[in-house]
């Protein structure tokens, strides 16, 4: 299609593209996970950690199951497909109608460590 108009179209039309498609993938999968200023940032959420109990490290069998037969559709749920282990968190807060929070992330002990460590903090 750009061949006709010469190789310097074409060739700026492959770096466009390529620059683009660079742009979308880097994108993808870039939810963070936060302890700061006493909250837990996961994503765009934002959560109290008053109101969140203590958290359980999950392996990839557990996590399996809690995103599948064990899952509530009221849990706030951060899932990322190509990460098998997570962090659960029951939420305390009774006004709050979600029962458990769940994460996937690569390192489930050290953010189940963050989370315990700015709570008692």
């Amino acid at each position: 299609m750009l061949l006709p108009l010469g190789t310097l179209p074409l060739l700026a039309g492959l770096v466009g593209g390529t620059a683009a498609a660079a742009l979308v993938v880097s994108g993808y999968g870039s939810a963070r996970i936060r302890v700061v200023a006493g909250s837990l940032v996961a994503g765009d959420a934002r959560i109290p950690l008053s109101a969140l109990g203590e958290p359980e490290v999950l392996d990839a069998e557990e996590a399996r199951s809690w995103r599948t037969h064990k899952a509530d559709a009221r849990a706030f749920m951060l899932l990322r497909g190509y990460v098998d282990t997570a962090v659960r968190v029951e939420v305390t807060d009774p006004e709050d109608p979600t029962p458990y929070v769940y994460l996937s992330t690569r390192d489930p002990q050290g953010l189940a460590a963050a989370l315990s460590g700015a709570r008692a903090a």
